[in-house]
């Protein structure tokens, strides 16, 4: 069997079909087709079966994905998907929106040499979509029920992971969420040409068939306070994320038809499950995105399919320094997306209180900053307009204030909650956190990590406290 492994010498590198741009610019379905078995097979049996896996150590779940790529080359597809199923509660998630491209694709030792990494985030979506359709993406079944409870504040990527392994040891477990469908930015923030929807919510039912409750449309310190919720639960964990949007500090950035990217996002992904959402979309518009991230990235093609008369990025940075993934951007650039590279808004102009257009200064780069990355610096007299009749704002996102939560709970100077860097527990006795709410806007991958990290942790508190009590009762 192992000759089946070193392929990639014979055999190119081959991604799932993509559909043409024309095609794809009328609608919101995902992208790349599936790969068929055989196909699977053959890209998988490219990997070289390193000594020491680069793709694994540059994975935030350090999934095994040498040994998935082994079994499926094998065609023991079942036996891979058991394997990337056992570090990851999301694998088919994780294949369709991490940005391989810097994480374990870009570490592959294959490319590194010039012959195209393996296509690991396809192989690693094939198998879950596969062991979905047939049967063996198993139910949450505890060995045992544990009378204590945990009270998840969150229902997106961290709190979701955190919620499973939890019920997998048993425990009860209540998930509360501010929105009216659960998965946080897997449901509302990510669109449907990235995400399908119906992958997220067979996931949320997955977990509800496993005996975790959902109680949805309950904003924790506004519907239920926070003292109220840990007298109810033995334990709480903080994944709310963080959706307070960074502000766009130039004058007339106030003007009727600017807006941040997330209220954009998540109405697109309202209609898209088919909710009657009132507010106005870039149909006829000429639309201007500000920012160079991955959110940004989907507000540009999210606004080419309502029909956008024109798209404009303007990012401050150069291309080799855009912090978003280098395979969603040149999707953008297929589908008609003009980019305008070091460039950055300087005013918003309006006519009659309506954005008309957005002034910007052409940057250069100068010294290194905290990051490693080279500053912009503005050039003088090479101003420029871009007319614009919506304009988005994608310039990242903050904390939420936590004082809405609990005056008491630690903050950092940036807003995040302050944990114990190993155990994820609070200053407050069984309150843990985790995602980017701790760690800052981040990766879905590096959310399921902390949050699986959290309920080992959350896991032990709980265990602990079973055996106080048992001890103080036998006193």
């Amino acid at each position: 069997m192992a000759g089946r492994m070193l392929q990639f010498v014979d055999t190119e590198r081959e991604m799932p079909e993509k559909r043409d741009a024309g095609e794809r610019r009328e609608d919101f379905l995902e992208i790349y087709g599936d790969y068929i078995e055989v196909k699977a097979e053959e890209q998988a049996a490219r990997c070289s079966q390193c000594g020491v896996p680069f793709c694994q150590n540059h994975c935030p779940l350090q999934n095994n994905i040498p040994d998935w790529l082994k079994l499926t080359a094998e065609g023991r597809v079942e036996d891979a998907y058991r394997v990337s199923a056992a570090t990851n509660n999301m694998p088919e998630i994780c294949g369709r929106i991490c940005p391989q491209d810097r994480l374990c694709e870009g570490s592959c030792v294959i490319e590194q040499s010039g012959h195209g990494t393996v296509t690991i985030g396809s192989v690693e979506r094939f198998l879950t979509d596969t062991a979905w359709d047939n049967g063996w993406v198993e139910p949450i079944k505890p060995r045992r029920e544990l009378p204590l409870s945990v009270g998840v504040i969150g229902a997106g990527p961290a709190g979701l992971a955190t919620a499973e392994q939890l019920r997998l040891q048993g425990w009860q477990v209540t998930v509360y969420d501010r929105h009216d469908r659960a998965g946080g930015l897997l449901i509302y923030g990510i669109p449907n040409f990235k995400l399908d929807k119906a992958i997220v919510e067979r996931r949320t039912q997955r977990l509800i068939d496993g005996g975790i409750e959902f109680q949805l449309n309950t904003d924790i310190g506004v519907d239920i306070s926070f003292e109220k919720l840990r007298e109810k639960h033995d334990a709480i964990m903080i994944a709310t994320g963080v959706y307070k949007a960074r502000d766009l500090s130039v004058p007339g950035g106030g003007a009727s038809g600017v807006t941040a990217a997330l209220p954009f996002l998540i109405d697109s992904n309202k209609r898209g499950l088919g909710d009657d959402i009132a507010s106005e979309t870039a149909d006829g518009k000429d639309v201007v995105v500000i920012g160079g991230g991955d959110t940004a990235m989907d507000c540009v093609r999210t606004a080419v399919r309502q029909g956008a008369k024109s798209v404009t990025c303007l990012y401050r940075r150069d291309h080799a320094n855009m912090p978003g993934s280098r395979r969603e951007t040149a999707n953008a650039q297929e589908e008609g997306v003009t980019f305008e590279w070091l460039a950055a808004p300087k005013s918003v102009h309006d006519d009659g209180g309506s954005v008309s257009s957005v002034r910007a200064d052409r940057m250069r780069l100068g010294k290194k900053d905290a990051s490693g990355r080279q500053s912009p610096e503005p050039m003088d007299g090479a101003d420029f307009d871009v007319k614009a009749d919506l304009v988005i704002k994608a310039l990242g996102f903050t904390p939420e204030d936590m004082n809405v939560l609990s005056p008491e709970l630690s903050v950092s100077r940036w807003g995040t909650v302050k944990v114990n860097p190993v155990s994820f527990e609070t200053n407050l006795e069984g309150v843990f956190a985790a995602g980017d709410i701790v760690r800052g806007a981040s990766l879905v991958v590096w959310a399921i990590r902390e949050g699986r990290d959290a309920a080992e942790h959350i896991h032990g508190y709980l265990v602990d406290k079973l055996q106080n009590a048992a001890q103080e009762a036998a006193e």
